[in-house]
């Protein structure tokens, strides 16, 4: 008894040490490492506004504050006036439709479909002030909204459908006292409610990301580094680095996670080696909308039903609104998979006026394929739903949703789908027929936040499994573990039988090697 507990505890100890022996510790990734070190680090700023006496006085408009502002900062005016923030487009080369301004102004959506004859409302998401038609003067440096962008008095909102100008309840001597470098308060203020609410739109990007922890994004979760907006989203004379792909269309300015995690950040060689045809978001953002849920598909076919001649509205258990007379039907998710598709940053846009090539209309196509070498497998939100458009024309129609008052022919105020067809189009001066219908549209959103720590990034057997996996959508090329190719089937098995049978043969023969050499032995002690 007493020499089986000693072989146990002298067995232990030997699996204790062998286990020591063989542990290697994950390296520490210096790289990650100092990138946590230097976003860690919160810059103060060195100048307090408060100070400056142009700044204290009673504002009477934000035109005023403007003002005030650009006696410092002269000049920035117009970098802001160049701007896309601004001027809702940009110039660029356009497959199809050679040197085309693209944005805002001209690009349909499947949301809200569009600005257009909507502008007093949907300039509350405007850097300026005023825009009540498509008549803004763009050049007029007055107009400009400093605030909306640099408030760091956290007080600062636009009013709703009051043509971008800041509610009346702002102080504006208060906020403009506290301007700043932009926090991510500012910024989400409009990307963070585009569509009509919190992470309505994007799936990405929401209003749970200013107080967060590292399971809904590494980024910015406050038991992280905390980082903001503009750590990552520069800007050089107002030019913001990023682009939003529901309104560019050219692989420029974009941003990329090898900007600062450069094309090599692991440490391990395979991983690194995905990177040519993966981008990093589709293994480390297995999720979006982790928090709040996002719209996924939209009906306006189903908008203008009344009860007893009023507008109504249904929510689902978590207060989504499932149902609105003057949108219509709403599918929301929590916890998405992404859908995933190849890129190359380049993308085409219906533009107003475009005709129907195919259905589902796809709102602004993303272009890429197995075969370009610019492409990558990226993760994408897919929205999807219906909208009006002419079947006489084929063209998708511009309604005027937006009036303060009815008997302005706008849907949101008199629900009438031919009278809001006809006063949109006939402003925008286009073609309407006079009759109308619905299509089946989808509009691409590559999801680019909410990334997850290391540990619930996407496993290899996600992807490379023959049973629904992942990427089971994408065609054009040969993915290990997924994909059969007979030649490389048979040279498989192939290797692998022809290592078995060479091992079997191996061990057979060491096996009759040892029987002969005991019978040798034998026969050798009984000559003796």
């Amino acid at each position: 008894m007493n020499r089986v507990i000693i072989y146990s505890i002298v067995v232990t100890i030997l699996v204790l040490i062998g286990v020591n022996l063989l542990h290697r510790t994950e390296p520490m990734n210096l790289s990650q490492y100092e990138l946590k070190q230097k976003f860690a680090s919160k810059v103060k700023p060195s100048v307090d506004h408060s100070e400056f006496e142009i700044l204290q006085q009673h504002f009477k408009t934000p035109q005023d504050v403007t003002e005030a502002c650009l006696t410092c900062h002269n000049k920035r005016h117009e970098e802001i006036i160049h701007s896309s923030h601004w001027n809702w487009e940009r110039v660029a080369y356009v497959e199809g439709k050679g040197i085309s301004k693209i944005g805002k102004k001209n690009v349909l959506n499947n949301f809200c479909i569009g600005a257009n004859t909507n502008e007093q409302a949907c300039a509350k998401c405007h850097i300026g002030f005023g825009m009540t038609s498509n008549k803004f003067d763009f050049n007029n440096a007055r107009n400009v909204d400093c605030m909306v962008c640099h408030d760091g008095s956290e007080e600062y909102i636009k009013g709703a459908a009051m043509a971008g100008y800041p509610d009346r309840n702002v102080n504006l001597s208060k906020v403009a006292q506290s301007v700043n470098k932009p926090s991510s308060v500012n910024c989400g203020s409009c990307h963070f409610y585009s569509g009509g609410g919190n992470n309505v739109k994007h799936g990405d990007l929401e209003e749970a990301l200013l107080a967060c922890d590292r399971n809904t994004d590494v980024h910015m979760a406050q038991n992280g580094i905390n980082m903001t907006c503009v750590d990552c989203h520069t800007g050089e004379k107002h030019n913001i680095k990023g682009k939003l792909y529901s309104v560019s269309s050219t692989d420029v300015n974009r941003l990329n996670c090898e900007e600062c995690h450069t094309s090599k950040p692991h440490l391990d060689d395979l991983l690194n080696r995905h990177y040519s045809k993966i981008a990093c978001q589709t293994c480390h953002i297995p999720t979006y909308a982790k928090q709040n849920a996002t719209k996924m598909a939209w009906r306006w076919s189903e908008s203008g039903k009344l009860k007893d001649g009023k507008p109504y509205h249904e929510e689902d258990s978590l207060g989504n609104h499932t149902y609105l007379s003057i949108k219509g039907e709403f599918e929301w998710g929590t916890n998405v998979e992404p859908e995933y598709f190849w890129f190359n940053g380049n993308a085409s846009h219906y533009v107003i006026g475009d005709t129907i090539e195919s259905v589902p209309v796809q709102i602004n196509k993303l272009y890429g394929s197995a075969d370009d070498i610019h492409s990558k497998i990226y993760p994408v939100k897919v929205h999807r739903g219906d909208q009006i458009y002419d079947p006489e024309t084929n063209m998708l129609i511009q309604p005027k949703l937006f009036s303060p008052e009815k008997g302005d022919s706008a849907f949101w105020v008199d629900f009438n789908w031919g009278l809001a067809a006809e006063a949109g189009m006939k402003q925008l001066g286009l073609p309407y027929s006079g009759n109308y219908d619905f299509v089946e549209t989808e509009m691409y959103w590559p999801i680019n936040h909410m990334v997850s720590p290391k540990e619930q990034t996407l496993s290899c057997e996600e992807c490379h499994t023959q049973n629904d996996g992942r990427l089971a959508s994408l065609s054009g090329f040969y993915l290990p573990g997924r994909d059969r190719n007979n030649w490389i089937d048979l040279f498989g098995n192939l290797l692998f039988w022809g290592s078995l049978i060479g091992v079997s043969i191996h061990a057979l023969a060491r096996l009759i090697n040892s029987l002969r050499k005991n019978e040798v032995e034998t026969e050798e002690i009984d000559l003796e």
